[in-house]
């Protein structure tokens, strides 16, 4: 199932988006990273109302192209079909997987957190399409109190996982770490800040591309 997403996952943190001009902001943001060829995007947003992420999320949907781009809604399982998304990514305090997965059916994807120190009980059969795993290093564009695991983290959870799981390693990945966190068996990277703190995100999402493809 590996093959089915790309290396590289860009999660939007809606704490970079301005409040004026919000929906201009995401409309040519995402036509750039659209250009550079991203094609899966998460979209979280832990505090705004459910009208504002349903805007953002209609707003990204209009500049990704279906079928081009798949979009990710962190949590909001109820808003995904609403706003046109692919998928919704849970967590702990969410819906479970398996509700997730009841509501939005057997073609939506479904990903959520697989484990940090060890994976989570049971979870290897919950109805996921990939787990991801850290945090691999410290990160500040989401609040956690769990200790980083590191490479070597990502390298005990594959072995725990064996080769069938889709593993995402996500927090504080960046460029100079993506190809380790990979080879200790991640399959996809998660980035953040080290793509969205940029001036030109498109322009750094092609030097990943170009970097670890």
């Amino acid at each position: 199932m590996s093959g089915c997403f790309p290396k590289i996952y860009p999660i939007l943190d809606s704490s970079i988006i301005p409040a004026a001009g919000r929906n201009e902001f995401l409309r040519r943001l995402g036509g750039s990273l659209a250009d550079a060829g991203v094609e899966l995007l998460e979209y979280r947003n832990k505090t705004g109302s459910e009208d504002e992420i349903k805007g953002d999320a209609e707003a990204l949907r209009g500049a990704l192209p279906v079928g081009k781009v798949k979009l990710i809604l962190d949590d909001r399982v109820n808003l995904v079909e609403a706003v046109g998304f692919d998928g919704v990514h849970v967590d702990a305090g969410d819906l479970t997987p398996a509700e997730a997965r009841r509501l939005l059916g057997p073609d939506r994807i479904v990903g959520t957190f697989g484990g940090g120190d060890a994976l989570v009980a049971d979870i290897l059969s919950a109805p996921v399409d990939y787990l991801s795993v850290g945090p691999v290093f410290a990160t500040r564009t989401k609040q956690t109190s769990k200790v980083p695991i590191g490479v070597e983290g990502v390298r005990r959870l594959r072995a725990a996982a064996g080769p069938g799981p889709v593993l995402v390693g996500v927090a504080g990945i960046t460029l100079d770490t993506a190809a380790d966190v990979l080879n200790a068996g991640a399959d996809v990277v998660a980035v953040a800040e080290a793509l969205f703190g940029q001036v030109d995100p498109a322009t750094e999402y092609r030097r990943w591309v170009a970097d670890l493809n």
